[in-house]
């Protein structure tokens, strides 16, 4: 079947690929700019956070889907996926609830 595909269908999944790519390298400097303005505008560090975090989902995402081939994949792959970032949010509030446990309240910058 691989070896069925016509030079056309090569040239469009070699195109896909590639903005995929120049889409990942546009975000990796937006994420190094981010943590620049907090840096030269003071910015606050949570907001920078937040905004770097959201760049570094939306990075994930785009090689989940495009390079881990999950744009094709069975419903039976998402479930998995929800079922793991679900676990994923569940220990991060374990982590932030005993670290803020351990600072006596107060978080530390």
């Amino acid at each position: 079947m691989a070896d069925s595909m016509s030079h056309e269908d090569i040239q469009k999944h070699i195109r896909v690929y590639m903005m995929i790519f120049a889409s990942l390298a546009v975000l990796t400097v937006a994420t190094v700019a981010v943590a620049y303005l907090h840096l030269y505008i003071h910015m606050s560090f949570w907001i920078s956070l937040i905004i770097a975090l959201s760049i570094a989902i939306i990075k994930g995402g785009l090689v989940a889907r495009y390079f881990m081939h999950l744009k094709s994949e069975k419903k039976v792959i998402y479930i998995t996926l929800v079922i793991t970032i679900v676990f994923l949010l569940f220990m991060f509030a374990l982590f932030i609830s005993a670290y803020h446990g351990q600072a006596g309240g107060h978080i530390v910058s």
